[in-house]
């Protein structure tokens, strides 16, 4: 018998009475979606949430005194929901994946767009990643809060004794920005202070260091085989031995990547 899930909680955010309105009166006819709550600007939205709790927050970025951005930077991690983006302007799409909002929608808000993105909350809700999802939200809050890519990952680990590892990463290039999915990533080797991430026969340039881009992978798909190397393990063919003791690894798109003898146990993973 399967018992049927409790409509997601929602807050509605806008400085905008008639778009908050309208909004609230689209989601009333969508199933499994309740609106609890609305609020006018970021004050208002921090108490709503402090006092119900939501699974969801439809939030506004452009908004006098506390924007969008603001109100997740100063939300608790205790209670952090699930958070959608409504705003006129697309030039935010790219900080707004970057602190892990669930979906981006722009106004004026095209229906189906719309019912999407409450079924993806409530797939989330269902158990389908949402406790994941809610920590990387806040994996990228660095975007935010200034805060270092060691500290957050730290703060990560303290509440919730493990590691959020993201699905994309936003490589930028001038005016440009590259949201490359992890999967699709073949090795990542380090070139001073950037990482050339090869995927898709291309080569991105971004800059990090080793070791905090080698926290944002899945340790269970990408393991360091060299102090400058990461390797995606599903691309490895053959694990070829060397007399000095080092191994090249052979990857499906033919490259050759060295693996040190400092990290030779991680031939395990292959066998």
């Amino acid at each position: 018998m399967n018992i049927p899930m409790p409509p997601i909680r929602a807050i509605v955010v806008d400085d905008e009475p008639l778009a908050r309105r309208g909004l609230m009166l689209r989601l009333a006819r969508l199933d499994g979606i309740d609106v609890i709550a609305e609020c006018a600007n970021g004050s208002q939205a921090l108490g709503a949430v402090a006092e119900h709790m939501p699974d969801l927050l439809f939030l506004d970025i452009q908004m006098p005194g506390m924007s969008g951005f603001d109100v997740i930077s100063r939300l608790q991690q205790d209670n952090m929901p699930m958070i959608v983006f409504v705003t006129a302007y697309d030039e935010y799409a790219v900080a707004a994946f970057e602190v892990r909002a669930m979906d981006y929608l722009l106004k004026p808000i095209d229906d189906e767009r719309l019912a999407d993105s409450v079924e993806r909350a409530k797939a989330l809700q269902a158990g389908q990643g949402a406790a994941a999802d809610k920590q990387q939200l806040l994996d990228l809050i660095i975007g935010i809060t200034g805060k270092s890519a060691q500290s957050v990952s730290q703060m990560l680990r303290d509440h919730t004794g493990g590691q959020s590892h993201q699905t994309r990463l936003a490589i930028r290039d001038g005016a440009e920005t590259t949201l490359l999915k992890i999967p699709d990533i073949d090795w990542i080797d380090a070139a001073g202070d950037y990482m050339c991430i090869h995927a898709n026969d291309e080569t991105h340039i971004m800059r990090a260091t080793m070791k905090e881009l080698e926290s944002r992978l899945d340790p269970a798909t990408f393991q360091r085989v060299h102090r400058s190397t990461i390797v995606n393990l599903s691309r490895v063919e053959k694990v070829i031995s060397h007399i000095n003791g080092e191994y090249y690894l052979l990857l499906a798109g033919g490259q050759s990547v060295k693996m040190s003898r400092s990290y030779r146990d991680k031939v395990d993973h292959f066998r």
